[in-house]
């Protein structure tokens, strides 16, 4: 099993300079060999393969004595993503889609990178260990398992600094098998998360809360001067009020998913069209906000990770219009109806908890067709669902 841990890292000045160094050497690199199959294709119609461009770097590192001041594992690998790029441009082609070609990298760009593979380690819980960089102070706030494949070393916009850990032989998580059976959630605006055993997680509305704060930096910064030191200065000033907003909904994103794969053996959710829902220019900004893509992303590499079963109910079932006590469905309920009586029984729903709990229902159906243990009805789906009616 294979597992990434990103933690944040706060090299020193030398350090700091070392990395810019790298920065460069692997974006020259990087632009070198794709100037070269540029020239190559026009001139030959072939261009030179990843092995073939490998065997350039120590001529190119004769010719210029400062690439020897990097990793040379990080220049192999700058050879490398350009192939990658090159084979995902060719991929979209063959698929029919819009493709990018491979871009010249450029020193002005807001996020840097380099890879490496070899000298990596995690000696304690303050300190990586990276080639040519020796120890870097981190913060790793979980122990690392398995055997460090490679380490990617990045500054984002802000200025901040964070390494990348990818592993393999990790061990599978262990554990305990929860007590619901099969748990419904239904994804939304207003709160991140609703649960079919009762419990609702309220969004973060990070960018509602920011957005002030951001338009106004975002205005300074339309006021300066392209190209000054103080513009740079109010870029990272803004790119910092993002990632504030991005770390805050990942963060509970995170708590909210994981909490949900702990206490289930199984998790319905919807299968949302959320690209539609943000076409709908009265709720594009709140439905990106909710980041509802992103939760159920983590829900289903979540359940793989820990032996959950997984199953998206279609988005044409009426969850919200169907009443989860005699199944009665309304003919039509509006977005504004946050609660409803249903004619039939009388009973009185909360809309959001009431489609968590179809949501279940209908996913305990699927999984029980999956394992061929339903009847004609959906018999055992029924069974199921009344089990989820009584445990909420």
């Amino acid at each position: 099993m294979e597992r990434s841990y990103e933690m944040r890292i706060y090299p020193n000045a030398r350090q700091r300079e070392l990395i810019g160094r790298t920065f460069g050497c692997c974006r020259w690199v990087y632009n070198k060999c794709l100037e070269e199959r540029r020239a190559a294709y026009e001139s030959t119609g072939k261009s030179p393969t990843r092995f073939q461009q490998d065997r350039m770097l120590p001529s190119w590192k004769a010719e210029n004595p400062w690439l020897m001041e990097a990793d040379s594992h990080a220049l192999q690998q700058a050879v490398a993503d350009l192939d990658r790029a090159y084979q995902n441009f060719f991929r979209r082609c063959r698929q029919g889609g819009r493709p990018g070609y491979p871009r010249f990298r450029s020193k002005r760009d807001a996020r840097q990178s380099y890879r490496t593979s070899q000298g990596v380690s995690v000696p304690d819980a303050r300190h990586v260990k990276l080639p040519k960089l020796g120890l870097v102070k981190a913060r790793v706030s979980r122990g690392i398992e398995g055997r460090v494949l490679s380490a990617t070393v990045k500054q984002v916009p802000s200025g901040r600094y964070f390494v990348c850990l990818c592993c393999t032989d990790c061990p599978e998580p262990e554990a305990a098998p929860g007590a619901i059976a099969v748990l419904g959630i239904d994804a939304g605006v207003h709160d991140l998360m609703v649960r079919s055993d009762g419990v609702k997680i309220a969004s973060p509305r990070a960018l509602a809360r920011s957005e002030r704060r951001l338009a106004r930096e975002q205005r300074r910064l339309s006021r300066k001067r392209k190209g000054s030191a103080s513009t740079r200065k109010q870029k990272r000033k803004v790119a910092r009020i993002h990632e504030r907003i991005a770390d805050q909904r990942k963060d509970a994103i995170h708590k909210a998913t994981t909490d949900a794969v702990r206490e289930s053996q199984a998790i319905a959710v919807e299968d949302l069209d959320v690209r539609g829902m943000e076409r709908d220019r009265r709720l594009a900004k709140a439905v990106a906000d909710a980041s509802m893509s992103e939760m159920l992303r983590q829900l289903e590499y979540k359940c793989s990770w820990h032996g959950r079963r997984f199953v998206k109910v279609s988005r044409w079932y009426p969850s919200s219009k169907t009443c989860s006590c005699c199944g009665h469905v309304l003919e039509e309920l509006p977005l504004s109806v946050r609660a409803w009586t249903c004619p039939a029984c009388g009973a009185r729903h909360d809309r959001d908890f009431n489609a968590a709990l179809n949501i279940a229902r209908e996913g305990a159906r699927l999984l029980d067709r999956a394992d061929g243990t339903a009847g004609p009805a959906g018999t055992s789906g029924a069974k199921a669902s009344g089990t989820l009616l009584e445990q909420a």
